[in-house]
């Protein structure tokens, strides 16, 4: 099993249409077998930011599933639909996680 935790650094004032987009693009994500651990908005508000983990059944797994999401045109519609007032996203980092032995998320 592999986790990959997700943060985005969300521009001034935009954290709503960050939401509005993960949630529409959740249908995309199920669509390409995508498993949704959890999703989080950072409590600082100073510093918005959307974190989320997927969990896969391995590295190939995981490409597999980003590709296919990467090249579907209803992630490119949600996209460009939720940047029209402007750019949504600062930053993005993946972090690549595996459970210790005696972790209860396995």
């Amino acid at each position: 099993m592999m986790y990959e935790l997700r943060v985005y650094e969300i521009l001034p004032g935009r954290m709503p249409a960050m939401l509005a987009r993960l949630e529409r693009a959740a249908a995309v994500f199920r669509q390409h077998g995508f498993d949704v651990a959890g999703v989080w908005t950072e409590i600082v508000d100073d510093n918005p930011r959307l974190i989320y983990v997927t969990v896969f059944d391995d590295a190939a797994d995981r490409e597999r599933k980003w590709e296919a999401f990467a090249n579907d045109p209803a992630w490119h519609a949600i996209e460009a639909d939720s940047e029209r007032d402007g750019p949504i996203v600062a930053n993005v980092t993946s972090t690549y996680m595996r459970p210790a032995s005696f972790s209860p998320l396995r």
